[in-house]
């Protein structure tokens, strides 16, 4: 479904990206891991078309949509962002139905806030949370709307950036419980950025590992769990002593 071949990015003489070549299956939950600054982010955003990059071809459905980001594009995408990210100023339901109150196959406010409580039920919260705002919730339950706009239009392919970053590790089980049955359940093509080991054993289908630019490593979570890469062991058992050099 979404094909990257030779994908290079440098912002100044920092190189970001150095020739990523990665694929991801329509329906498959794809993890991505690796350290900090090692173009995680980076790479998702070259996908959606925020940036472009400097060198390489991006697919999606056999089309090269390298750097293109248009409205039509984008729409097929959800996104849970690390912090949530809602906005302050409008309540719970207008979060959640945010793309549906604007932009190609707007709906009307009553039909939008209907999908917006049922969204928010599937995420399990209850109706009266519609009329809130950000503040007056939990990070918890800031997280559960986060997901619920991410699903709320339906998408195709939904990207999150490190879903469980700030919860205790109940809260964070209930998400990741949560990402699983979602994507499962819509068929949605998914791919999570997380440092949360747990989330990448609840969640993945495949897991890759950035380092350096460079796709490193990528198999299933028994692969992980058994391989002898000295890098994939280093992180995913996070040992100060290994070839990734931490920052000190």
């Amino acid at each position: 479904m979404i094909g990257l071949s030779g994908i290079e990015k440098a912002f100044g003489p920092k190189k970001v990206l150095r020739g990523v070549d990665l694929s991801v299956a329509r329906g498959e939950s794809l993890v991505i891991i690796g350290g900090s600054g090692t173009g995680k982010s980076v790479l998702l955003k070259c996908i959606l078309g925020l940036v472009r990059p400097d060198a390489g071809r991006i697919t999606f459905d056999g089309a090269d949509v390298t750097g293109r980001r248009s409205d039509a594009f984008l729409a097929q995408f959800g996104m849970l962002f690390q912090g949530a990210a809602l906005f302050d100023s409008m309540p719970v339901w207008q979060n959640v139905a945010f793309r549906l109150l604007r932009g190609p196959g707007r709906r009307p406010h009553a039909e939008a806030r209907e999908i917006a409580v049922e969204k928010l039920r599937r995420v399990g919260l209850g109706p009266e949370v519609a009329d809130l705002f950000p503040a007056e919730l939990s990070g918890g339950m800031q997280k559960r709307v986060g997901l619920a706009r991410a699903i709320a239009a339906e998408p195709r392919v939904i990207f999150f950036d490190e879903p469980t970053t700030g919860l205790d590790p109940i809260m964070a089980g209930v998400i990741n419980d949560l990402i699983r049955d979602l994507v499962t359940e819509m068929g949605a093509t998914a791919i999570t950025i997380t440092h949360d080991m747990s989330s990448v054993r609840a969640i993945a289908d495949r897991v890759a590992m950035l380092h350096d630019g460079k796709l490193r490593w990528e198999g299933s979570v028994a692969q992980m769990d058994s391989t002898d890469d000295p890098y994939v062991a280093q992180f995913i058992h996070g040992r100060a002593e290994g070839p990734i050099a931490a920052i000190r």
